[in-house]
């Protein structure tokens, strides 16, 4: 499968962001995704829309959505923790600001992501994380995107009945699929 983005390249933008305070690590990342990836990045106003899966609660903005990617920056201002979620997908997290505390099942010990380190998640792998106080990171998943969204839609749709979030992120994404596949990308 072809896909558009190159995890090595989404890491040089991402540690555009190391250093800088959210807001403007995210611009400097959007400006360097944009050199790169100029007609399949969304470098439009940053809708926010939160987020709760697994038990865990922040917030994400869409800057690529398509049947086989996404991209999105994630995190929280005042910590979460949660379950990752099994999929048949591939995702990175890039941490430019804050820490991240992850383990997977039997590990005893907790890796720790902090600015300018790279999270991964193996299709059909799953991890424990914490974000302890604060983090943002840039999130890149490829594979099946849509076998993502029952969990990643069901927290919100079974549990804090926020409608008006499930529409937001169904729009935003759906939105960005159909862009995509207008302009012949899966």
């Amino acid at each position: 499968m072809a896909y558009v983005f190159d995890p090595a390249v989404l890491r040089a933008c991402a540690q555009r962001g190391v250093g800088l305070p959210p807001e403007a690590a995210m611009d400097a990342i959007t400006e360097a995704l944009v050199e790169r990836y100029p007609r399949d990045v969304n470098a439009g106003p940053r809708d926010w829309v939160f987020n709760n899966a697994g038990g865990a609660m922040g917030q994400l903005t869409l800057l690529h959505g398509s049947l086989t990617e996404y991209l999105i920056f994630f995190g929280s201002p005042i910590g979460t923790e949660g379950h990752s979620g099994r999929y048949r997908t591939e995702v990175y997290d890039w941490v430019f600001h804050g820490e991240m505390w992850c383990y997977r099942e039997g590990e005893t010990e907790r890796r720790t992501y902090g600015p300018g380190s790279e999270a991964y998640l193996g299709a059909d792998e799953v991890k424990g994380y914490r974000i302890p106080d604060q983090a943002w990171m840039l999130e890149y998943s490829r594979g099946p995107i849509p076998t993502m969204l029952p969990f990643g839609l069901a927290d919100t749709a079974l549990s804090t009945l926020d409608f008006k979030c499930l529409r937001r992120t169904m729009r935003s994404y759906g939105g960005l699929v159909l862009r995509s596949l207008l302009r012949g990308k899966v």
